[in-house]
């Protein structure tokens, strides 16, 4: 079985900056991890191949030269072969952008793919969307906020999260997953597979290696912008009003007059 994990490698930091003038996020001094959700992703599919169907892990990331550091940790824990999607073309892509240049990448390195396996958010956009969108793209059934996975010949058994409790959801495969932390609980990387991933190789795939049209990638392909990001504003605490009716209808009026609002 060959099954895809996509990654991300996002800031470890709530200090977000933007530049103001594209709308897109700073990244450069700010220290990065893996994307936490992506992690389980990742987990998930080592104990597919593990202890069920042998196989092969392809993890592929999407972003600047640093994120090589990513790819490492991903291929200590365990992936077979590792990929960086990296050009700048790419730069300042949305959701749907960069789902589609995700999809022209798992169409070069692993086109007979079975599972594709990514997070159910990033932790630095919190959109959700890329799964889904490449979902689309690649015209395959999607489960998303996965918190139990069953793949059987064929087909595959996923229990999705939903308020207040859970789907059952059965797919055929190919098929894409995006999954939650209560899913597994991802490994540490082995200090053998930390030298073995330091010293090894990634290939960088750019735009034109993979095919992608000009038009559908970067700030060009994008049709959103993120206009503006912002702490939201920290409300005051409720105030309880004592005493019978009446005397509670005049401590309101005194309040809403003091607010402006009568």
């Amino acid at each position: 079985m060959k099954i895809v994990v996509l990654v991300k490698q996002v800031p470890d930091t709530t200090n977000v900056k933007i530049d103001p003038k594209t709308g897109t996020m700073i990244r450069e001094g700010v220290p990065s991890i893996v994307n936490p959700y992506d992690k389980h992703a990742l987990e998930e599919a080592l104990r597919l191949k593990e202890e069920r169907f042998g196989g092969e892990v392809v993890v592929i990331s999407m972003g600047p030269p640093q994120a090589i550091r990513a790819l490492e940790e991903c291929r200590a824990m365990g992936a077979d072969k590792c990929y960086l999607l990296s050009d700048r073309r790419f730069a300042g892509a949305d959701t749907l952008a960069t789902a589609y240049s995700l999809g022209k990448a798992v169409e070069k390195v692993a086109p007979d793919f079975d599972l594709i396996l990514c997070g159910q958010q990033a932790i630095d956009g919190d959109t959700g969307h890329v799964g889904p969108q490449l979902a689309e793209y690649l015209s395959i059934p999607q489960v998303t906020y996965v918190r139990s996975l069953t793949v059987e010949k064929g087909r595959a058994i996923a229990e999705r999260e939903i308020e207040g409790g859970y789907m059952e959801v059965e797919v055929p495969i190919p098929a894409l997953f995006t999954v939650t932390k209560n899913l597994n609980k991802p490994r540490y990387p082995t200090v053998k597979g930390i030298f073995e991933a330091t010293a090894e190789e990634y290939p960088v795939l750019t735009a034109d290696d993979v095919g992608a049209e000009q038009e559908r990638i970067g700030l060009k392909g994008s049709p959103t912008r993120v206009k503006k990001i912002f702490a939201p504003e920290i409300k005051p605490r409720g105030v309880m009003i004592d005493g019978d009716v009446e005397e509670q209808v005049e401590q309101l009026i005194k309040i809403l007059s003091n607010l402006n609002l009568v």
